[in-house]
């Protein structure tokens, strides 16, 4: 799955920003459980990527949120 840089996500809705999220979140998953079982990781940078594009997404997703109160 490709990273997700911020003008994709905010062209996303929130129902679909949601499955975005957690196929991320599934990927780490998926990369941690192979480096602990000693697996050998295809690309290092991977798992930091995916976690700054899960940061990236719930920042926007609660901009959204803070939005509506203002």
């Amino acid at each position: 799955m490709a990273i997700m840089r911020k003008k994709d996500i905010r062209k996303l809705e929130n129902k679909e920003l949601e499955k975005k999220l957690g196929e991320m979140r599934l990927e780490l998953a998926k990369q941690r459980a192979s480096i602990k079982i000693g697996a050998s990781v295809s690309s290092p940078g991977r798992i930091r990527e995916i976690r700054k594009a899960i940061a990236r997404g719930l920042t926007i997703k609660k901009e959204r949120g803070s939005e509506g109160k203002e």
